[in-house]
């Protein structure tokens, strides 16, 4: 049985090597209109490309055996040397959907160099193979983020339906997941994170804004002043969620409640009573009770109650009788994302998942998360993956259609930004 090729196992050849010299040395001279117009003649129509040495190298490439395995690597290390020259430049940056909007085209004329219409026949398939790849549509989520951006409509309001890929840029949180492939270079996972951090600090800058811009209406209104608020800058709600939702949200997931106790205060609690020193059994016994006193008596009582039990009590029943540690803690942390988000391993299976969406609401199935993300803070990259494949598995799909996914991407943004940013609310009330 044929192995499909991974990119730690393959060694760049003379060839390759070639090809990226040859556009690391055109991309730091020439406009990116210009390495647009080199891009296409080179990987898209197959001919006309001046430099015959070059061409050469790729048809050899196109000879070999096992091409459909491991030219998606070509051809992404290929568009990531544009990409890593112009994403530094701001003015350059509106290049790079451009260049990754070519990847879908599908030329169709005829090959006027006859020797060459067999290695053109192959460049094509290759090329049109790659639009199934992961790292296409790594480069298509990454031209959504950098079209947002530039985009000179607010970004905080849809006013039609979308696909929810388009919708990306609203999720830092899912950046580093959906943007970064096996092959990715160092250059890129810098810029990748460079992004989500300013992405992150812009959400948590507007929204404090936002509620800052509601507390002053509300005491405005409550002072009989109510001529004055029209005289307030307006500040537009920084979420897809409507004003009373997002109240209730920032309500639900503040740091510091006027009500009842937060889900810090809960965490806080739970680690300071919970015996450091006591067994991993009672460890996940401990852990079931901290988790179900959050949920809904009714549905608790339902068939979930027995089914958290159930996964708890089974993971990794042969430590049950040692003292739990770091390790042991992250492993079941991040292995109760797999049952109540989706478990990579069984086919995106997330039922449990929509069942918690369609029984408590959005609102509690995040604070769900998050009063586990509290207790080990260490498995947030393992519930952000999972986020992530949620995301891959609909991003063609209609944000209507998906509304239930839109709301949970904006609660768990909101309670990752209260929680874990630099947003507190602690003082103000959002009315």
């Amino acid at each position: 049985m044929k192995t499909k090729a991974t990119y730690n196992n393959r060694i760049t050849t003379a060839d390759e090597q070639r090809i990226y010299s040859h556009l690391l040395a055109c991309v730091s001279v020439e406009s990116p209109d210009a390495m647009i117009a080199r891009f296409q003649a080179l990987f898209l129509d197959g001919f006309g490309y001046p430099d015959r040495d070059v061409v050469a190298a790729l048809d050899r490439l196109l000879a070999g055996q096992d091409v459909e395995d491991y030219f998606r690597f070509i051809l992404n290390r290929c568009c990531h040397i544009l990409i890593n020259r112009w994403q530094t430049n701001t003015q350059l940056q509106p290049a790079i959907p451009i260049l990754i909007e070519l990847l879908e085209s599908v030329p169709t004329g005829r090959v006027p160099e006859l020797s060459r219409s067999r290695s053109v026949r192959r460049l094509r398939q290759v090329t049109e193979s790659f639009r199934d790849t992961e790292q296409y549509w790594a480069l298509k989520r990454l031209a959504n983020i950098i079209e947002a951006r530039h985009s000179a409509l607010p970004r905080n309001r849809q006013a039609e339906a979308v696909p929810l890929g388009s919708l990306i840029n609203r999720y830092p949180y899912l950046y580093e997941h959906c943007l970064v492939t096996e092959d990715s270079d160092l250059q890129h996972q810098q810029y990748v994170r460079s992004m989500q951090l300013e992405a992150q600090h812009k959400f948590e800058v507007d929204l404090t804004h936002y509620v800052t811009y509601r507390v002053r209406q509300g005491r405005l209104h409550r002072q009989g002043q109510a001529d004055f608020v029209d005289k307030l800058r307006v500040v537009p709600n920084p979420t897809l969620l409507n004003d009373q939702d997002l109240a209730s949200s920032l309500k639900q997931f503040s740091r510091r409640r006027d009500h009842g106790q937060s889900y810090r205060d809960g965490a806080q609690r739970f680690l300071l009573t919970h015996d450091q020193g006591a067994s991993f059994r009672q460890f996940k016994e401990d852990l079931f009770d901290y988790i179900i006193t959050d949920v809904n008596a009714g549905y608790s009582q339902r068939q979930f109650k027995s089914m958290l039990q159930d996964h708890l009590l089974s993971t990794f029943t042969d430590s049950d009788s040692r003292p739990v540690d770091d390790f042991l803690r992250v492993r079941t942390c991040s292995n109760l994302f797999n049952f109540l988000v989706v478990d990579p391993s069984a086919g995106r299976q997330h039922y449990v998942f929509l069942d918690l969406i369609n029984n408590l609401g959005p609102v509690h199935t995040t604070g769900l998360l998050l009063r586990i993300l509290l207790i080990c803070q260490k498995v947030r990259p393992f519930l952000e993956r999972r986020f992530s494949i949620l995301f891959n598995h609909y991003e063609t799909a209609s944000s209507d259609t998906v509304a239930w996914l839109v709301n949970m991407f904006e609660n768990i943004n909101i309670a990752l930004s209260l929680n874990f940013g630099t947003v507190d609310l602690s003082h103000t009330k959002a009315r």
